[in-house]
């Protein structure tokens, strides 16, 4: 089955794979130029994304917004061409100015999610950027599309259905996780397709979607594609290639996982995720408590004094490589991996018939 070109508006991407967001420090510019230039949807997490300015723990915020304008001008000396954007949680503090930086940037495109992003429409204005929720469920979506449209009369110019098995933070309750086979799941993403199809038939325009979680070969590509999904997002596949931009220790550690190595965890702020145990997720699961730095300021409903770790501290420590005393989030078939690859190598497997 040969693919079609991923269309939203006026932007055009030559291949239907998106890259999927990993923050802290997993997907910047370098990553995100390379899907971009192979033809995909590039994306920059602008998780914490300043981790490596020299004023990062006194201004946080400022560190963050210069570095985002940095890995999008590095991306796109890179892919000129290419569609890039940004990854921006509503989870996170200053989301607003999080979404005015990228606009400012002059990215393509925001995928946002961990949160409904019922404000995205109101902060990006007119800006000509694209704007693409992130659902996780028929009724989430219902939410979006309905608020969207009765607010502020427009609607997604993507739509990203992010399964249960996907990897980081999880739209999903532990019930719902243990809830969703393969086939429920695929149940539910079809209700989420015909709820999409009548905000198309009333705004008469295709609002194209990505279907996300575990998807690593060509065969669940394929099978994305077949429900009626427009594209897919990958995420864990690119980050055992050689342009992913997190260290190489934390690429090897994917390359040693085993199945049962891949567990669900729960962050500081409560959410379920999905990680790779190590001897930092053994400490947490024991109930100890890990000292950590002044807080960045990084989730709204964290509190420090209250949290068993810090994710902004464990994110940075598995970018960096310090592989033990990390969060290693990943995907539900991270363990498969086997060798380091290219971004090349990993679309073309992805998609083996699209030339």
């Amino acid at each position: 089955m040969k693919t079609a070109p991923l269309i939203m508006g006026n932007i055009k991407a030559e291949l239907p794979v998106i890259q999927g967001g990993m923050g802290v420090g997993i997907s910047l510019g370098g990553l995100a130029a390379a899907v971009a230039k192979e033809g995909g949807v590039g994306i920059i997490s602008a998780a914490q994304i300043g981790f490596r300015e020299a004023d990062f723990d006194r201004n946080t915020l400022e560190a963050n917004l210069r570095a985002m304008k940095k890995e999008y001008v590095k991306a796109r000396r890179i892919a000129p061409e290419g569609v890039i954007g940004f990854n921006i949680m509503v989870a996170m503090r200053h989301y607003d100015a999080y979404v005015r930086a990228a606009i400012e940037a002059g990215a393509d495109l925001i995928i946002s999610g961990a949160g409904l992003p019922t404000e995205l429409p109101r902060i990006a204005g007119d800006a000509e950027i694209k704007l693409a929720p992130i659902v996780s469920t028929d009724k989430s979506a219902q939410v979006i599309l309905k608020y969207w449209d009765r607010k502020y009369a427009r609607v997604p110019d993507l739509l990203v259905i992010e399964g249960p098995q996907a990897g980081g933070h999880l739209g999903f309750t532990k019930e719902q996780l243990e809830m969703y086979d393969s086939e429920a799941y695929d149940a539910e993403i079809l209700k989420i397709l015909d709820t999409v199809k009548k905000y198309e038939h009333k705004y008469g325009r295709k609002i194209p979607v990505a279907v996300a979680g575990g998807i690593e070969t060509a065969a669940q590509a394929a099978h994305a594609f077949s429900l009626g999904a427009d594209a897919v997002q990958v995420a864990s596949r690119f980050v055992t290639t050689e342009e992913c931009d997190a260290d190489i220790r934390y690429k090897e550690a994917y390359l040693k996982a085993e199945r049962e190595d891949v567990v669900i965890v729960k962050s500081p702020v409560g959410m379920p995720g999905r990680a790779i145990k190590n001897a930092f997720m053994e400490r947490v699961m024991s109930g100890e408590q890990i000292p950590h730095s002044p807080c960045h300021g990084c989730l709204h409903k964290c509190r420090p004094d209250e949290i068993p770790y810090c994710i902004t501290d464990a994110l940075v420590h598995a970018a960096k490589g310090e592989v033990e005393d990390a969060l290693l989030f990943c995907g539900a078939n991270a363990y498969k991996a086997d060798r380091i690859e290219t971004v090349k190598e990993v679309i073309d497997s992805l998609l083996p018939e699209k030339v």
